[in-house]
């Protein structure tokens, strides 16, 4: 990487809806940069990005890929990500650290679920952005309409800065609407292009591309501005250099169409990263928190500032083991020098730096403001952790995770994969933070969350692979709780009469139903010394225990308040332990006399979709026993707000997948416990005395 100065490096990731072309682009300039002698396919599963086993098994980006290369003496920082809603964080995390984004749109598709929230991420972290309208040498490739789709629903801050020439199959070049060269290219996949001028029958409309985008380039340049209304002719060396700050400040988004596998128009995104995308230099100060505290400080791009960087990704490696990416926000490090983890106070070693194109990598000393680079055998560095070195303390905020919306309940095959899981789940989890696990005493599943079925489906692929561990899945149990509505009380009698000293313990029990949420309350209404007071505890730990296994269905009973009013002692034969008894009695005779009910978790549920597929996901929703809470628009898309029960939810993933078309996306958290309807509740009361029978 020779003698590298920020002013030259450029970050980027490339984001878009799946299919969309990313992992393609990022070939074509792999290619063109003369990084490798011949382009990969996805479909041949030979790609530089797409390295991961399970990536090329699926034909799609599961993990962001990071690719170093030199192209017109600048170092560009790719991150090609995944478009699949599963692989959120995937795409989230990169453009935390990026300082530029290319949105890829498909030229037949245009906007789709996923563009519109990666867009989201670009406005967000407020990257300078590319549109790259993709596939234009296929069939329905529409440029103008993709175009319009992205003016009218994502900004109409985006205008041309080429148009194609040709569309489908006669799509051979594009045209500069700023300096009027063509670009014409053989459309096999070389470099070679051949410069002119604007062809006749595009002139009209290149000439109306260069005004618009000529108004919005000046509002950068108060002096070109100046000069524009006055009616000077601006030329294009002024014009390039003012879209380079309009870029940067994200008041033009310049739109480039091309074509990746006939490496048609790919040199000229490649222009527009080296012309028009900020360097490290060009960035404002990010954002940190002055040590322990919340207290928000800037942090310089500057080569010559304390170094602090972030980790955004780790990944295992099976030849090289742990890799922790990282992204230099100021300062300098060599790999002679050691490493602090501020997020855990742990200082580290450094084995060395590695510049990655996709799985391999090339050894650095040195890493500067702008890089990003992976470091092996990090031990103790996860996503998210500020690095820096001794002395600095200052730390940059979490990145945020999404809520997992799909689960599963894992169980060993044997015990030999049970000593195995703790292992093989710790270390899946550090390495995708969007996964949970988590054990449910309640309900006695293990469960493993992420945000799709396809997600889970990875994850457990590279427990059995990597780890070696057979695990059997089903869909996770249902957390219900038993409660009561109206009151009721009874007495609970414990006596036992032994050739020795004997048991008594003798209360009498009011329970009186509160509001959800509220929990378990205890009241000691004893008077007159009835029962001591010694034995009112035991008393309610006899209450609290019974309680954590009902008694409609052996799920925990909560939200009502038990009083103890009455009761008796023995002198010689009373103890805790038959207070303890005869209170689980009286809650149970009169929990079943309080009418009990089970009670369910509602989730709320906000399904993002196309407005054609709207009407059918309510139908599901309202099948689901969901009630629609109402619609919100977002651009040319809908988000249905609904509550449903959990047990309805475990797989919408997919069933949302299919009813749109893999358009539809959307997330879900808990919100409160509703009694479930009789019919409903009797099968779930059935299951669980046919499962107690078996058992018996």
């Amino acid at each position: 990487m020779g003698n590298r100065k920020p002013e030259d490096i450029r970050t980027l990731a490339l984001v878009s809806h799946g299919g969309a072309g990313k992992t393609s682009l990022t070939e074509a300039m792999l290619f063109d940069s003369g990084v490798i002698t011949r382009m990969g396919r996805v479909d041949d599963k030979n790609t530089v990005s797409d390295f991961d086993p399970e990536e090329q098994k699926r034909s799609i980006s599961i993990n962001s890929s990071l690719s170093t290369f030199t192209y017109k003496d600048r170092t560009i920082h790719l991150l090609d990500t995944p478009g699949f809603s599963d692989f959120y964080f995937e795409q989230r995390a990169p453009m935390r650290v990026v300082d530029a984004a290319i949105v890829a749109i498909n030229a037949s598709a245009g906007v789709e679920v996923q563009t519109r929230k990666v867009w989201d991420f670009s406005e967000e972290f407020k990257t300078a952005t590319l549109f790259y309208i993709s596939k234009m040498d296929k069939e329905h490739a529409d440029f103008a309409g993709a175009v319009s789709d992205v003016q009218n629903n994502l900004s109409n801050k985006a205008l041309p800065l080429y148009l194609p020439i040709g569309a489908e199959s006669s799509f051979k070049g594009l045209v500069n609407v700023l300096t009027g060269k063509s670009y014409t290219f053989k459309g096999d996949g070389s470099k070679d292009f051949t410069e002119g001028t604007t062809p006749p029958d595009l002139a009209d409309a290149v000439a109306a591309a260069r005004e618009e985008l000529t108004e919005r380039i000046v509002e950068a340049d108060d002096d070109l501005m100046t000069r524009y209304l006055e009616g000077e002719e601006l030329s294009s060396d002024e014009l390039n250099a003012a879209l380079r700050k309009a870029v940067i400040a994200r008041i033009v988004f310049p739109i480039i169409p091309a074509a990746s596998i006939p490496n048609i128009g790919v040199q000229q995104i490649m222009d527009a990263i080296c012309d028009y995308f900020p360097s490290p230099l060009d960035m404002p100060p990010r954002k940190a928190m002055k040590g322990e505290t919340e207290e928000e400080i800037d942090v310089a791009p500057e080569i010559k500032a304390p170094f602090m960087s972030l980790c955004f990704k780790v990944m295992v490696d099976p030849y090289v083991g742990r890799l922790s990416f990282i992204r230099v926000f100021s300062g300098q490090l060599t790999s002679d020098q050691m490493i602090y983890n501020v997020s855990k106070g742990v200082e580290e070693r450094i084995s060395s730096f590695r510049f990655m194109k996709g799985k391999e990598g090339s050894d650095a000393k040195e890493i500067i403001v702008g890089d990003i680079v992976a470091i092996p055998k990090l031990d103790s560095t996860t996503v998210a952790d500020t690095l820096s070195t001794k002395g600095q303390d200052n730390r940059f905020p979490a990145i945020k995770l999404p809520r997992p919306v799909y689960s599963l309940a894992i169980f060993p095959k044997s015990r030999a994969d049970e000593d195995k899981l703790g292992n093989a789940v710790r270390k899946i989890l550090e390495e995708d933070r969007t996964l949970k696990f988590a054990k449910y005493p309640d309900t006695g599943d293990s469960i493993l969350s992420g945000m799709g079925d396809m997600h889970l489906d990875i994850a457990l692929s590279r427990i059995k692979d990597r780890y070696k561990v057979e695990l059997d899945t089903k869909v996770p149990k249902v957390a219900y709780r038993e409660t009561i509505k109206k009151v009721a009380k009874a007495q609970g009698k414990y006596k036992k009469q032994t050739g020795g000293r004997g048991q008594y313990g003798d209360v009498h029990f009011e329970l009186t139903p509160k509001e959800r949420g509220t929990g378990i309350t205890f009241e000691d209404k004893v008077v007159g010394g009835v029962v001591p007071k010694n034995f009112i505890p035991a008393a309610e730990k006899g209450l609290r225990e019974a309680a954590v296994k009902g008694v409609l269905a052996g799920y925990p009973a909560v939200d009502f308040s038990c009083a103890i009013f009455d009761g008796s002692y023995h002198d010689v034969d009373s103890s805790e332990m038959a207070f303890k008894i005869a209170a689980s009695m009286a809650f149970k005779k009169a929990f079943v006399e309080a009418n009990p009910i089970l009670i369910e978790p509602i989730m709320n549920i906000y399904v993002t979709v196309p407005e054609d597929a709207v009407g059918d996901v309510m139908g599901d929703l309202n099948g689901r026993r969901g009630r629609i809470l109402g619609i919100d628009p977002e651009g040319k898309l809908q988000i249905v707000k609904a509550q449903c029960p959990q047990a309805e939810l475990f797989r919408y993933a997919i069933t949302l997948r299919s009813l749109t078309s893999g358009r539809g996306s959307f997330s879900m958290e808990s919100s409160h416990y509703e009694e479930v309807p009789p019919d409903i509740a009797k099968k779930v009361i059935d299951a669980v005395e046919k499962v107690t029978d078996e058992d018996e």
